[in-house]
Order: structure tokens, then C-alpha cells, then sequence
């Protein structure tokens, strides 16, 4: 039996491929397929099955199309109330793959959908258990995001208490040498204390994680839902698109519209400007977000953008769009790209340049506005004054800002702050906004 792992440190997913007698399954795919088809190719291994072990919130799933292409059946819980075709696959239901085995078991907490996937040898051994969203390294799911969105639809609570019964029950009671392959490693928001390590043994989360600890389910429920990170607006709608199958990836990327340099904009529609904070401040659009290509750029694509909005996307280069395009469609957001363009010619506006000696010798003469996270907050703030404003809430919260004083924007090391900057400065017009950058290093104690 072969299982090999697949991550994207973008959104810190792990998808798995398990092959025996060159005959694949795969659990939990990213929505570019085509590393699975390579995957397949290399070992001569035909798919024949797909399993998502729940409707994903952090990504776009390509089970659909994987199908479509290759005649794969797509097996998940009957609970997920799926639109696509499949097979049922719930707790004492097997996938036979030539002599090895594939067991569901159901585990709701994440959510009330969620099923763990537990390999079976030829010998008739128990080797791995694929956990989904159920059981990481250092971890278990977070229970808040199914409250409004999916088949079914729970609390908080009641998933959080789910999950207390999901791992005593029926996790923690496996072999103590048993291989754990979460669909999610560190830097995730469908978790708050990821391990870095991207598999595990049920042994060691027995030792090691928090949330298996001896405790009592009141205890329990309160500790997992104090201190989860934020929902992006994304969530809820990768929910409902996973559960009908999206569209074609290749297909989907090429139907994104690109424009020439000198081609109009739409003056209602928000540009996303993804170049070097440092060219966005020598000369940009007026209005335009400058959310930087980096590792997390569909992260917060989709926790600043709202799943139907419509936006305008700038690229450095032909290379880099074609790049956006395709993180921007892992979280189902290429139908939101009204256009994609290189460098266009008419960006006049430039950002306010900070004079950091004034603003050491007079910090009192700044509105400063921190849009850290709650959990980057709640010990204390870098800067006493400063008002805080976690950047999912920025576009929402703006009025909140005063507008007496020069704005200075921090996060913890510069890569939000100037979005941050860039999304106040398009509202805020009669006093400067500037962007601490990372230069907020050296007021960190």
C-alpha cells in the first residue's frame, strides 16, 4: 500500500492518494487536479475512488471533475446531502482496493457530516486513519462553522460536544501506532493550535494534544470554541459550492477575462492591486486594495472580499497573473475576476510617505489602528493608544476610524498592514495614511 501526501502550504491542506495494485483512491483533493493525474501516471494506477471526508470551508474540492474525467466514484457521507453523483460511505461501509481496505467511521464535531477514512492492510491490519478536518497534529476541528451553511446545520455547542464524543469514542480507543493523516497542518483556520508536523500517531495525540486530555464534556466544549481564529466571508460559500461540485478548473481559469494595459475600468468595481507594497506606493490606482502576491494571498482574498464580489485583478507580470488566477480559483473566487491586467498605465495615485522620526517623537498626534487578530491582541498592545480593528472586519469597521489626525496602520510584520493601509486610504481622504511596514519590528518588545 502506497499513501502519498499532497499539501499546500497556501491554505496548509493536505490531500492523500492511496494506491494498491495500481488501482488509486484519493481523499480530500485541491481543485487543480492535475497533480493527481501525474500522481497516477507516474505509478501507471488508474483512479477509481474519491472520498471527501466532509464539505470543505477553506477550499474548493475537484472530486466533481475528477470524476467526470476519469469515471471515479466520489463516495461521502450521506449526511453532506451532495448534488453530484456518489456512493453513501458511512460508519461500517468499506471501499475495497484489490486486498486492502478503506472503513468509514463517523465523526461529527467540525461538522455533523465529517467522516474519518481507516486503512486497512492486506494482512488485515489496521496502518492509518485520514482524519479530515476531525483530528489534527496538536489539534482537533473547529465546531463554529456549520451554524448557517450546509445540509445540516448545527451550533457551536452542539457540534463542540459531538466532537468530545467523536475522539473518546471512537479515535482514542484505535492502536496507539496508527499513522494519522489530517487534512490540515500549521497556519489553518479550520483549527487555533496546528502542530507544524503534517502526520502523527494516535499514541502521541494521546500525549501531546490539548483537546484529548482527561476532561469533562462541559470543559471540553468551553475549551474548543474559546480562542478559534476568524471565519473568512469565503467559508459559507465553499461550503454550499463543495457540496454541488465545482466546475471544470482549466476550463474555469481560462474563461477569466484578461485586459491590455490601456483597456477602461469599471470605476464600481474594487481592483485588487497584488504588486510589491513598494511599486503599489510610487503609483497605483485610486481606490485599489494592494494585497500582495504572497503565501496566504487567497486566504485573505477571501476574508476581505465577499463571495459575490466582483473585483478587478493587477498583476506584475503575465506570470504572476496567471498564478493569482489559479489561487484565487482554489477558493472558488475565478468567477468573481471581472478581469485580470498587467501593470495598467494610469496609476497616479501614491501613498503617503510615514516620516518615522516625527511619529517616534509624537505618537500622540497619530490615530493608530492595529489590525492584528483578537488572539495577537488579547496580551497587550504594541502601541497603548492604538485602536483595534482585525483586518477581516477593516472594510466594515471603517467609520469607526477618527479622522482628526494623520492614520498609522500596524500588524505584526507588514505584509496586512499595507492592505490595511491601502483599503482606509481609499476611504479616508482628508488626512494621510500611512503604513508602519515592518518596521513595526522594532517597537516589539
Amino acid at each position: 500500500m502506497i499513501i502519498h501526501q499532497f499539501y499546500d502550504k497556501g491554505l496548509a491542506h493536505g490531500s492523500y492518494a492511496i494506491i494498491r495494485n495500481k488501482k488509486m483512491v484519493l481523499v480530500d483533493p485541491a481543485r487543480d487536479p492535475k497533480p493527481y493525474y501525474d500522481f497516477a501516471s507516474s505509478h501507471d494506477a488508474d483512479i477509481v475512488g474519491v472520498i471527501e471526508t466532509h464539505p470543505h470551508a477553506d477550499f474548493v474540492s475537484s472530486h466533481l471533475e475528477i470524476h467526470k474525467t476519469t469515471g471515479a466514484i466520489i463516495y461521502a457521507s450521506k449526511l453532506l446531502g451532495a448534488e453530484y453523483p456518489h456512493e453513501s460511505f458511512d460508519e461500517g461501509d468499506t471501499i475495497q482496493i484489490s486486498d486492502i481496505k478503506l472503513k468509514a467511521i463517523n465523526t461529527p464535531g467540525h461538522s455533523p457530516d465529517s467522516i474519518c477514512i481507516l486503512a486497512i492492510d492486506e494482512y488485515g491490519n489496521e496502518k492509518a486513519i485520514f482524519t479530515g478536518d476531525t483530528l489534527f497534529v496538536g489539534d482537533v476541528g473547529r465546531p463554529d462553522l456549520r451554524e448557517n451553511v450546509g445540509n445540516l446545520q448545527a451550533k457551536k455547542e452542539e457540534l463542540a460536544g459531538q466532537m468530545y464524543h467523536s475522539t473518546r469514542e471512537k479515535l482514542m480507543t484505535l492502536p496507539h501506532n496508527l499513522t494519522v493523516y489530517p487534512a490540515h497542518g500549521p497556519g489553518s483556520l479550520c483549527g487555533k493550535n496546528l502542530s507544524p508536523d503534517l502526520q502523527s500517531t494516535i499514541g502521541r495525540e494521546l500525549r501531546e494534544n490539548y483537546a484529548l486530555q482527561l476532561m469533562d464534556e462541559l470543559t471540553f466544549v468551553k475549551t474548543l470554541i474559546d480562542d478559534q481564529p476568524f471565519i473568512p466571508k469565503y467559508f459559507g460559500h465553499n461550503v454550499n459550492l463543495n457540496k454541488k461540485g465545482a466546475p471544470q478548473f482549466e476550463e474555469s481559469i481560462a474563461s477569466v477575462k484578461r485586459l491590455g494595459k490601456n483597456d477602461v475600468l469599471n470605476k464600481d468595481i474594487l481592483i485588487i492591486d497584488s504588486r510589491p507594497k513598494e511599486q503599489f506606493a510610487l503609483g497605483h490606482i485610486n481606490g485599489a486594495f494592494n494585497l500582495q502576491n504572497g503565501e496566504k494571498f487567497e486566504t485573505w482574498l477571501g476574508s476581505i472580499l465577499n463571495p459575490d464580489e466582483k473585483f478587478y485583478l493587477i498583476a506584475e507580470n503575465n506570470e504572476e497573473q496567471e498564478e493569482l488566477i489559479r489561487k484565487a480559483a482554489k477558493i472558488g473566487y475565478e468567477g468573481n475576476i471581472e478581469a485580470a491586467l498587467i501593470s495598467p498605465e494610469n496609476m497616479e495615485e501614491k501613498s503617503a510617505v510615514l516620516d518615522l522620526a516625527d511619529f517616534k517623537s509624537n505618537e500622540s498626534n497619530y490615530t493608530i489602528i492595529d489590525i492584528r487578530n483578537p488572539s495577537e491582541t488579547q496580551n497587550g498592545l504594541i502601541f497603548k493608544t492604538a485602536i483595534t480593528i482585525p483586518l477581516p472586519e477593516l472594510r466594515e469597521r471603517i467609520a469607526e476610524i477618527p479622522t482628526d489626525k494623520p492614520i498609522l496602520v500596524h500588524c505584526a510584520a507588514g505584509y496586512r498592514s499595507a492592505v490595511g493601509c491601502s483599503i482606509i486610504a481609499a476611504k479616508i481622504k482628508n488626512v494621510p495614511v500611512y503604513d508602519l511596514s515592518d518596521v513595526v519590528k522594532e517597537f516589539i518588545q
